[in-house]
C-alpha cells in the first residue's frame, strides 16, 4: 500500500494495512540517526521540512512529507545568535545529554516590544516565489507516493508574541485589544497567504496552529482564544476549503486545549496534533471526539521516548493503536521532534512496532 493511500484511508476513519506514521527530529538527533543508518548528509536537518532531502523520512517508512513556509523556519538556525527576517532576535543555548551536546534556540529580542515601532514595521513578503520552490519540488517528486503537508504552524499567536514579547502580548489582550489585533494580523495575513498558495499548488494538508496550551490547562484563557484566535482560524480554514474542498487542515497546539476542541471541530478542523498524553488522555479524546476528528501524534516525548525501556515504548505504541487508532483516524508519531536525549533503542522500538503491527493483528 502506498503511503498516501494509507493516510487517505486512515483519515476516512477506516483501518488501512497499518497505522500511518510521521516523525520529525531535532538536528542533533537527525545526525545520530544518519550515522546509525550510515546515511551521508552535510545538510542541517530542518524538523519542519524546509530544504530537507527526505532521505531519513523515506528510509524510516514514514507516510507524509513536510514542506514549510513561514516563521517556524526561523528555529534551529546554525548560529550562536541571529536575527531572522521578521526582525526577531535569537540566541543558542547548549544542553547536555548522555548522547552528546544539543542546542536549542531561544528568542532574545522582540522588534515590536515598543508599540511605537508598529507604525514603521515591515514584515517579510509571503509572495516571494523562492519561498515555494521547495514545495514545488516535493509535490513534483513525491506526491504520487506520499501525503504532502504544507507547514504554516506558529500561524498567529506564537509569531505575534515573538514580535511583541509574550508577557506584553498577554497584557495587550486584556488592556489594549485593538493593539493586540493589529499585531496578530501581521503573522495571520502572512501565513494565510502562504497556506492559500500551498493549497493551490496541490499539497494534501495544511498544518496550522499555535501553542495555546500548557501542561494542565490553557496558556491563554478560552475567552481570549475565542476573541482573538478563533475568528481568524475559522476564516483561515474556510479560505483553504474554498480553494480545495478536499484539502485537510491539521491544528497544532502543545499542552491541554480540551476547552476549545469542540470549537475547533465547529470551524471545520480535520486533524488535531500532537495529543500529549501527559496533558490530555488520548483514549478519552477518541471516545469524545473520534467521530468528528482525526488525531496525529500521541507517543510521549516528555517521558516515554527518553526515559522508558524499549518494552515500555512498544507497550505505549500498541496501546495507542488499540485506542486512539481504533478503526483508523490516527497518524501516529512522537508528540514533538525526537530529542537528542532519546536512546536509539527506544526510537527503533517505536518505529518497528508501528511498521510491524498490522491493524488485523490488533
Amino acid at each position: 500500500m502506498k503511503p498516501r493511500e494509507r493516510i487517505e484511508i486512515a483519515l476516512n476513519h477506516e483501518a488501512p494495512d497499518r497505522c500511518p506514521m510521521q516523525i520529525s527530529f531535532t538536528p542533533e538527533f537527525a545526525e545520530r540517526l544518519q550515522r546509525d543508518l550510515k546515511i551521508e548528509s552535510h545538510q542541517l536537518h530542518n524538523p519542519h521540512g524546509g530544504g530537507n532531502t527526505y532521505v531519513l523520512e523515506r528510509t524510516l517508512g514514514e507516510d507524509m512529507l513536510l514542506t514549510s513556509v513561514g516563521w517556524a523556519n526561523s528555529y534551529y538556525q546554525d548560529a550562536e545568535s541571529y536575527v531572522d527576517e521578521w526582525g526577531i532576535a535569537w540566541g543558542s543555548q547548549p544542553y547536555e545529554t548522555p548522547f552528546g551536546t544539543g542546542r536549542y534556540t531561544e528568542i532574545t529580542g522582540h522588534p515590536l516590544a515598543d508599540e511605537g515601532a508598529l507604525a514603521s514595521y515591515q514584515p517579510p513578503d509571503p509572495n516571494r516565489p523562492e519561498l515555494y520552490t521547495e514545495a514545488e519540488r516535493v509535490i513534483r517528486e513525491f506526491k504520487d507516493e506520499y501525503w504532502i503537508v504544507g507547514v504554516t504552524v506558529t500561524t498567529i499567536f506564537e509569531t505575534a508574541w515573538a514580535l511583541r514579547g509574550l508577557q506584553q502580548m498577554l497584557m495587550d489582550f486584556a488592556l489594549d485589544p485593538d493593539l493586540a489585533d493589529a499585531i496578530l494580523e501581521i503573522p495571520y495575513q502572512y501565513h494565510l497567504t502562504a497556506a492559500k498558495k500551498l493549497t493551490a499548488m496541490g499539497v494534501d494538508m495544511i498544518w496550522t496552529g499555535d501553542d495555546v496550551g500548557a501542561q494542565h490547562a490553557m496558556l491563554i484563557s478560552p475567552a481570549h482564544w475565542r476573541r482573538f484566535l478563533k475568528p481568524r482560524m475559522a476564516h483561515f480554514i474556510a479560505e483553504l476549503k474554498a480553494i480545495n474542498p478536499d484539502v485537510k487542515v491539521a491544528y497544532h497546539s502543545d499542552g491541554n486545549i480540551l476547552p476549545i476542541i469542540p470549537e475547533l471541530i465547529e470551524i471545520g478542523l480535520d486533524i488535531l496534533n500532537p495529543i500529549q498524553p501527559a496533558c490530555m488522555d488520548p483514549a478519552a479524546l477518541k471516545k469524545q471526539f473520534g467521530q468528528e476528528l482525526c488525531f496525529w501524534g500521541s507517543i510521549d516525548e516528555q517521558h516515554t521516548l527518553p526515559y522508558a525501556t524499549p518494552e515500555g515504548v512498544r507497550a505505549e505504541v500498541i496501546e495507542r493503536l488499540q485506542t486512539l487508532g481504533k478503526d483508523g483516524g490516527l497518524i501516529i508519531g512522537p508528540t514533538h521532534h525526537v530529542q537528542l536525549d532519546t536512546p536509539l533503542e527506544n526510537f527503533w522500538a517505536m518505529v518497528n512496532t508501528v511498521r510491524d503491527t498490522p491493524y488485523s493483528a490488533l
